[in-house]
């Protein structure tokens, strides 16, 4: 769990910056890719997480200008992009300039349970990197290059010189 302000900053940052790289390799035309008729395509799980903070982020107290769940799904992967990404900026300043680490361990009630703050940041996160995953996952089916976020992908290997390791 998050217990203090700096480490939400850099963990925030490391997974802000790779969503949006996962966000620049998804062109429009594969958006409406989807693993089975009747799931989350590929721009619904993008939106998702861009509506997530600000929706999860009310229930603290904290109010983020959006987008919401009601908001209507965009019709571009830039138009998402720049949603996520306002959000994302707004809640890294909301939380510097109005919480301090004491505050990380107020309680509100979220989805039926009681959480401390702390841990409502570590679950959104996590929540944004759960989905990230899909969202690769999709785009291997769509035939698109998926960037290497914590380690090299496959096609990587090659621009370092490395052989593709075994699968």
């Amino acid at each position: 769990m998050i217990t203090r302000i700096k480490d939400f900053e850099y963990h925030w940052t490391q997974e802000f910056d790779k969503t949006q790289r996962i966000f620049k390799h998804i062109p429009d035309r594969a958006l409406s890719q989807e693993i089975a008729p009747g799931y989350r395509n590929m721009a619904r799980l993008a939106w998702h997480i861009a509506i997530t903070i600000a929706e999860m982020m009310s229930k603290t107290g904290l109010p983020i200008s959006g987008p919401y769940n009601d908001s209507s799904l965009p019709s571009s992967m830039s138009s998402i992009a720049q949603a996520y990404s306002e959000s994302a900026l707004e809640l890294m300043d909301m939380i510097k300039s109005k919480w301090t680490d004491e505050t990380l361990q107020i309680k509100d009630q979220l989805y039926g349970q009681i959480w401390k703050r702390g841990y409502t940041l570590t679950t959104l996160i996590f929540h944004q990197i759960h989905h990230r995953g899909q969202i690769t996952v999709l785009m291997r089916q769509a035939g698109l290059e998926v960037p290497g976020l914590y380690g090299a992908a496959r096609h990587e290997w090659a621009r370092w010189g490395q052989p593709e390791p075994v699968v």
